[in-house]
Parts: structure tokens; sequence; C-alpha cells
């Protein structure tokens, strides 16, 4: 494949930089490009000229990755100076104003060339674009190809390297949708940064793939400028009082849901009523336009929210609303600043989501398994604080949050066996694992740096960590295992992950078959320290065998198309000074593990696609849900499509119950769907051995599956269908078919009723049970998660007594409850 064709009109070509030439240019604008954003102009920098330029944007908290934040003018000027020595400089112009900085310099002089060998024609590039005061769709990349134009017009030049800092999510969708090719994490003065390269085949590949694409590609559209990559590029004005109005609604409606908040109906006629809330404070009082469906859920129209303060329109604020309404919620003094502080997080990623949203619901049809799991906006649905990640800076949320898509290489560290173990299913061993994982390449160097240090490789186990864990808590707190060698730093691995939605697994990019990898993550996320106890991996491979032989050797779930991700092998390190310590539930025991789960890719045929069931509950940000989309690209009514998703997932887990006693937390996250022509065909539950549980204490279990077995009372053993599923996904269901596709709620609880009728009548040998647990009861216990949160959001719940912490309020009504069972 040739190179693109020059695009440049060089006015002086003897003047060109000293890549080219020698002699510095010292001239007029000297290379110019027409594009149809304009005319763009190059031209080197001139010291001191051009500084006080310069200096106006690399010191503003856009450009904090270029390290000079809070300089001088002067200080500025002597930076450039030096750079000057190493590197050509070019001041780059849009319609002959000041619009972008590039530094082009060869890597062999560069600290970059310390870490790969450096080829012939390597030229190494940085680029800064000055903040936009008018933005300009498709900007950022107009600059970015003429960047790359210019310095391909070298005929010298044949591969470009760049060296991003490893959390500057912007840069890297930028780089990849040029044609970078990301090979690995590396150490330079100040940062950790992805080496990346691209050469002209490869850029010449990505521009012609954009043009064929009609411009467009799956990577997130950029914005005007390089503000992009800041961390504060989304908090703009129009898209905060969008998201707050957004998170009040969902507040009212959960809160009330949850009978915290009790709206008072103060007018309208037919389902929609127009209702009034007040603040603890009389004075202030919120109105909205809202219908109650079943289950007691607030559909509240956002555009008809109001507040006013003693009669006066006021603005609406989230982090006001939960002062205004504390003493409704029991907000106490502990637990409510970090609440604060959750609701803030949360109302930052819903204005990251929907500034950087560029899917609709329409596109996500088509979309592939990852494009879809980083596309998800909501979370976990009932939650209305559910971005906390309480831990985070801003630049770790660009690097490590789902939803920025960011290539993430995990960390791997040698753990002594005195405190490290290793436990692995039947069929999975170490040795295997890890080599499968790894390469033999990367575990032959691994162990050549154990060696190098003196330490016998046979005596490690290799353990792969979040880089933010390592950096933010295990050097520290691990410092005395560090230097007594019992934890050595490795490196990073080859392999690019994204993080899926549950922030600490992720799915490998660089090889789509391999396992998933779940880490330790010490930062607090929707009432929970998501850590990873080093405990519950001894027996985490032999609970997932366990279940796995259950369900695979059950004709039904065969059937009906349902099965497990078997977590396949886990180590954990226990500290022996924090083993002593602290209590077995601490965080700090929770701070050094990790696990393998089987990835369903490697069984997936032609014809065949996965997505996450988290999307059958998405909205764009025109508010367009990918539901309706779905049924409407698989030709099947509303009707047959629904009951094909019920078939494999509902059916499923009502027959785990009665069956075998046995409860999921099926909720989106957990779930993978199979999809055949746009519609379910199978579902894959995932996260087991912390999250599944068997209901019978007098069943025997194995000594190392003993752990799930729960002593649940009988009343509230059914919520785990009411609660997690009628309640925690069924209720967003029927409200968006209602809304968008035009179909009766009714009618989809109808649906609900003969997938359970159906069962019953070709199930009698649980008859009894049935009786005892009845599906079509009238009402059942209402158990809030909100409350849950509101009462202790550092940890909701004790999972080894996941029905001591619940909360109640009252009851719901049923929605199959009245419904006539019919054979």
């Amino acid at each position: 494949m040739r190179a693109p064709d020059p695009l440049f009109a060089f006015r002086d070509p003897s003047s060109l930089s000293t890549h080219r030439n020698p002699e510095r240019a010292k001239g007029s604008d000297f290379a110019e490009e027409v594009t149809p954003q304009g005319r763009f102009s190059l031209r080197a920098l001139r010291i001191p000229d051009d500084i006080a330029i310069i200096h106006a944007w690399v010191t503003r908290e856009y450009a904090g990755f270029w390290g000079l934040t809070g300089k001088s003018l002067g200080q500025v000027e002597e930076a450039y100076r030096e750079i000057a020595r190493t590197a050509d400089i070019y001041l780059g112009f849009f319609q002959g104003d000041p619009a972008f900085l590039m530094e082009s310099y060869l890597p062999a002089s560069h600290p970059v060339g310390e870490h790969y060998p450096v080829l012939p024609g390597d030229r190494g590039m940085h680029l800064l674009v000055a903040p936009a005061e008018s933005p300009m769709a498709g900007f950022t990349w107009a600059v970015f190809r003429v960047v790359m134009d210019f310095l391909f017009s070298d005929p010298a030049v044949k591969r470009i390297v760049v060296e991003p800092d490893i959390r500057n999510a912007g840069i890297h969708a930028l780089n990849r949708r040029a044609g970078f090719r990301y090979t690995k994490p590396i150490n330079l003065p100040g940062k950790t940064a992805h080496l990346a390269f691209c050469t002209r085949e490869n850029f010449a590949s990505s521009v012609k793939s954009a043009a064929d694409a009609g411009g467009n590609t799956t990577t997130p559209p950029l914005r005007a400028t390089s503000t992009q990559t800041s961390p504060i590029s989304h908090l703009r004005p129009e898209i905060w009082r969008e998201v707050n109005a957004a998170l009040i609604r969902k507040a009212i409606s959960e809160f009330a849901h949850e009978r915290l908040l009790k709206p008072i109906l103060s007018g309208g006629d037919g389902p929609w009523g127009e209702y009034f809330l007040c603040g603890d404070d009389n004075r202030i009082q919120y109105r909205f336009r809202a219908r109650i469906l079943a289950l007691h859920h607030w559909d509240i129209q956002t555009s008809s929210l109001a507040k006013t303060v003693a009669g006066v329109e006021a603005p609406l604020d989230a982090l006001e609303f939960v002062l205004e309404v504390k003493g409704q919620l029991g907000l106490g003094a502990e637990v409510l600043p970090v609440y604060l502080e959750e609701m803030t997080s949360t109302l930052y990623a819903m204005a990251y989501k929907r500034d950087h949203q560029a899917l609709s619901a329409a596109d996500l049809v088509h979309a592939g398994f990852q494009e879809i799991e980083s596309a998800m906006t909501e979370g976990h649905p009932a939650f209305v604080a559910n971005s906390g990640r309480v831990g985070f800076d801003a630049n770790d949320y660009l690097a490590y949050a789902p939803e920025t898509g960011a290539p993430i290489h995990l960390l791997w560290l040698a753990a002594h066996k005195h405190h490290a173990q290793f436990h692995g299913s039947r069929d999975s061993s170490y040795e295997e694992l890890i080599r499968e994982e790894l390469g033999d390449d990367t575990v032959a160097a691994f162990r050549l740096r154990l060696e190098a240090l003196n330490l016998h490789p046979g005596d490690y186990l290799f353990i792969p960590v979040h880089p933010w864990q390592w950096f933010n808590k295990l050097i520290q707190v691990f410092a005395a295992d560090i230097a007594n060698r019992d934890l050595v730093c490795l490196g990073y691995g080859e392999d690019t992950y994204r993080a899926q939605q549950s922030i600490r697994t992720f799915f490998n990019l660089s090889h789509p078959g391999k396992r998933y990898v779940k880490t330790a993550l010490s930062v607090l996320n929707m009432g929970f320290m998501r850590g990873l106890s080093a405990d519950y991996m001894r027996d985490t491979p032999a609970i997932n065998d366990w279940i796995g032989d259950l369900i695979r050797n059950d004709g039904f779930f065969l059937e009906h198309g349902f099965d497990i991700l078997r977590e396949v092998g886990a180590i954990g390190y226990r500290s022996p000074l924090l083993d002593g310590a602290v209590e077995k539930k601490s965080p700090y025991r929770k701070m050094l593990a990790a696990l393998w789960r089987e990835n369903p890719v490697p069984g997936t045929r032609p014809g065949e696609r996965l997505m996450t069931m988290a999307a059958l509950l998405h909205r764009d940000r025109d508010g367009f849900a990918l539901l309706p989309q779905l049924i409407q690209a698989s030709n099947l009514d509303v009707d047959t499509w629904l009951q094909r998703y019920f078939r494999c997932y509902l059916a499923p887990l009502v027959h785990c119950f009665y069956a075998h006693d046995l409860a999921f937390m099926p909720h989106g996250e957990n779930l993978i769907l199979l999809l055949v022509g746009n519609a379910p065909v199978r579902a894959y539950m995932k996260d087991i051995a912390e999250e599944a549980v068997i209901m019978d204490v007098n069943r025997p279990l194995p000594d190392r599956v003993a752990r799930i077995r729960a002593d649940i009372p009988e009343n509230i053993k059914l919520l785990s269908l009411f609660t997690d599923v009628f309640d925690g996904i069924f209720r967003y269901l029927a409200e968006i078919l209602s809304e968008q596709a035009e179909y009766a709620e009714e009618r989809f609880w109808d649906q609900v009723a003969m997938c359970l009728r159906e069962y019953i009548r070709t199930h009698p040998e649980f008859g009894d049970k049935m009786r005892r647990h009845d599906l079509f009861i009238s009402e059942f216990p209402h158990s809030c998660l909100n409350r849950l949160q509101l009462r202790n959001n550092r940890q909701m719940v004790d999972l080894t007594d996941p029905s001591g912490a619940l909360q109640f309020a009252g009851t719901l009504k049923n929605p199959v409850g009245d419904l006539i069972r019919r054979d």
C-alpha cells in the first residue's frame, strides 16, 4: 500500500526543519495544507517571540500532561530553549491564527530510545492543540492528520514514534485512529507511557478506512481541540445542567420507589399526573409530571422537572437536592460526605459519557461486543450514586474507567510462595494458565528478572495487578514485603486490556479469546471497597467447578441455553503483618488477589454475537433505548422476542431456585447474552463464587464449596427472583417498551407470567415447593438497594450473611400476582 499523496505545498523546500536540512527555518510560514476544515500551515517556533502564545496553552490545566502547569513565562521559555537542543519545534496555524504546537525529535537522542531498538527513519512526535474558543467538529483529527502528513512528507521518515502518558485516554483514541500500534508501557522521566508506532502504511490504511466509512469510525469523535484529553473538557455548563436534571429525575424516581420520598399528586388525568415534592424545608419544592407503573415504579418526564425556592424558580443541582432531602433520606453525618462525593463522581461520569457518546442506540445494534461494553451509560440501574469510584483522580478516570475505552496494560508481580497460593479448577494448572496468559517469551523474561536479583523463580507465583492498585496502594502498604523480596515488580505484560463495566475485570484486546482477568482495586464504589479477598481465592475454582457441574449435568439448562463462565484460576497474597493485625473482613486483606474467568468469545460461531445484558436497559444521549432497536432489527414481534429472552434468562433462574435451591446475582452486568439474528438464544452468568448462594442449609456440600451455603429466611428466599429480576431488571424493561415500542406494560408482565406458568406446568415434581414459594403471590417484601447504601456506603452487605443487612420498605404488589394461572 502506498503512502498518502503529498498534501503540503512547500514555499521554500530548502528551509524545512533540521530533519531535512541542518539550517533551521527562519522565514515565515514554510509549509501549508488546505483541508475541508480550512488552511493549515506550520513554521519553526521562534524563541522568544512565540513563547507568550504557547505559555498561554501549556500552563492551562488541560495541558497537564506537558508538565508546565503553573510555570512562569520565563520558565516556559527556558524549557523550550532546552527542548530545542534536541528537537524541532513548530508552531501551527489555522486560517492564519496560532492553533497547535508540534515537537519532532530523533528517538535515538531521547529517553524513549532506551526502550526499543531504534530503526533508521524513526521520528518522534509530540502534539498540543490550543484550547478552543469555538469548537469545530473534527478539528483535532484534522490537526493530527496535518501533522502526520507533514512528518511523512519527508521521504526519510519511515515510522513515527509516540510515548503518551498512560493515563491520557484522549490521545490514545486519537493515536489509534491514525493507525498507531501500541506495544508496551514504558517508564520515562516523570511518567509511565505507552510506546506506539505508526508506519506510512498504517497511516495510509487508517486514512483510507476513515474515507471509505464516510469519515466515521468506531472511535468516539474528537472535539475541536486536544481538550478532549483534559479531565475537565466535559464539564461545561450545558452538559452539567443536563446531567444534574437527569440525576435528580433518577433520584426522585428511585427514592420514591423505595418510599423514602413521598411526592404528592396535585393534578392531571389518566396515567400521567402532576406531582410536587417538598424538601426538608417546605419552601423548597420540586414539580414534575410522572406516571406510576407496576412495582411502584416512577416514570418521570425529565423535561417537566422544575425547582422553586419560596416560589422563585431555581436551577437544578443534584448535590443541593441531596442536602435538601437528607432528613427524609436519613443520611447521617458520617455517611453524608462520602455520599456527596459518590454523587459528584456519578455526575462527573455522566457528563463524560454524555459528551463522548459516539454511538446511537441504532448504531449499537450493529456494534461489536466490546464497543457495546464501553458504551454503557447506566451501571446498576437502581442505585442513584452508581459511579462513585472514590479513590480515582481525574486522570485515573480517563485511564481506567470502562466508558473511556482506554487501553490498559496490567502490571505483574512475583509473589513468594510462603505468602501466595494458586488454586485452579480441576482442568487448570498454574504453569499452563500462566504460559497461556503471558506467553513463553514473557514468562522467560520474568524469570530472568528474578534471577538477576539472585532469586529463584520456582519460589514465586506471577500475579497480575491493576496499575492504580500498585502505585496507590501496594507500594506503600506492602513496602516491607517489597523490601524483603516477598513481592517483586516484574513490569507490564505485553497484552492490552479493556476494563469491563465492573471496572476491575478486564477483557484481552490483544488476544480476544483469552480469559478475563479480575484484579483487586481498592476504590470505594457503590457501597463496597472493590478489593478481592485472598481468603476467598482458595475456594473460588472449587465453587465454580461444583456449580459448573450442576449446570452442565442438568438437561434443562442445556436445552434453554444457560451456562456459567467459570472462574478457573485464582491467586491470593497474604501479608504476614496485615493478616495478624486486621479482622478477616477488613479491606486490607483484599488488596492483592486475582482470578481468571472463562471467556465466551472462543465458543461463538459465525452468525452469533455477544452483548452484555445491561445493554437491554441502555439509552443513548438522545434518550433512545437499544432494546426496541434490537427487537426491530430481529424482524420478530415483541412477544416472540421476549419469549426467547425469558427462555434463556428467566426460566433457568426459576429452575435454579426450585431444582437446586441456587440463586445468583443476575443483574445486567453479570449476564452476557448470545444473540442470533439480534434475538437472545443463550445466557452466560458470571461472578459466580462471590455472588452465588445455596439456600438449603441441609444440603451436603464439599468443604471448599460450603462457603456459598447461607441460611436465608423462608419468607424472603423468592426475593432472589422478585427483587433481583422483577424489580432490578424487568420494571425498567417494561418502562422502555411501553414508552418506545408502544408495548403495553400489562402485556409485558403477561409474557413473564406465561413463562412462569409454562415452568410450573412442566415441572409438577416441585409442586410442594412451588406452593410454599409461590411466584404468583399477591405481594412480596420490598427490599431496597439505595437504603442499603444510604445506611452504610462503605460496606452495604456482609457477603457471608447476604440477608442480614437487607433494608425493607413495606411490600410491593406482584405484577403477575393477579394474573390467572392457567395451563
